[in-house]
């Protein structure tokens, strides 16, 4: 695989599993140290971690809480310590709850932004601090369900049209420090935690795949992929865009 990323830092928010992970993998294939941030699941981060060593190449896990502000700042300072001057953040942390109109609870709308949307700029805000002075690139993971907004999803629809526009507004704002912000949209993934919900078989995954012009879900490579291209100097002239990895899903 190509070395793209030879010499650059990269954090990866929640990367302890799918999407993630398979994002930290990537930038790690392509030559970048990786700092895998996780939560909850220190087994999780350290064992994409031990891959990445395994390989040759160069990751450290980095604990915390991205809804709560200390955090943000020791996960920032824990990667700049062991790696050095950010050059690549991934805003990938978030969680998913559906629930009807009816179901909608200030504790399953604040679950939601917090993670999502003030986790996201609070460490866009103490990343960007401590970027290359150089620049360098922030890639948000939004979500296809931005605009195709489905039934039973407003709160969470509603964190990653907040997304989008972020992504838009913070391109404007960081651009003169050449810092550039995009976001990866995807579709259904074939995740662990896809499958610990139940979708990746049964009625949502049929419905998707019915709906879906190329008639499948994605992988996580395909995420990755779409990541570690908007990541590199190949989209330097890209910026304040969305793209859409959801199988033509619109």
């Amino acid at each position: 695989m190509s070395k793209r990323f030879e010499g650059k830092v990269a954090l990866v928010t929640g990367a302890s599993k799918g999407i993630g992970a398979e994002i930290a993998r990537r930038l790690a294939a392509e030559g970048a140290a990786v700092a895998v941030n996780y939560s909850s699941s220190k087994a999780g981060a350290d064992k994409v971690v031990a891959e990445i060593v395994a390989k040759g190449g160069k990751a450290v896990a980095v604990h915390g809480n991205l809804t709560a502000a200390k955090d943000v700042q020791s996960v920032v300072a824990d990667t700049v310590k062991a790696l050095g001057p950010i050059d690549v953040l991934v805003n990938n942390a978030g969680v998913y709850e559906f629930a009807p109109l009816d179901g909608i609870t200030a504790e399953h709308f604040h679950k939601q932004f917090d993670l999502n949307v003030l986790g996201l700029l609070l460490v866009s805000q103490e990343a960007a601090r401590h970027f290359n002075p150089n620049g360098g690139s922030i890639v948000n993971i939004s979500s296809g369900v931005s605009t195709i907004a489905p039934p039973n999803a407003s709160v969470y629809t509603a964190t990653k049209a907040s997304v989008d526009a972020i992504t838009i507004s913070l391109s404007k704002e960081l651009a003169p420090r050449k810092i550039r912000v995009n976001a990866v949209n995807p579709g259904m993934i074939a995740t662990e935690g896809v499958v610990t919900a139940g979708l990746h078989e049964g009625d949502m995954r049929t419905w998707i795949e019915s709906v879906t012009p190329l008639a499948r879900i994605g992988t996580v490579e395909e995420i990755a992929a779409a990541v570690a291209f908007f990541a590199s100097s190949e989209a330097s002239y890209i910026t304040g865009e969305t793209l859409h990895v959801t199988g033509g899903f619109r």
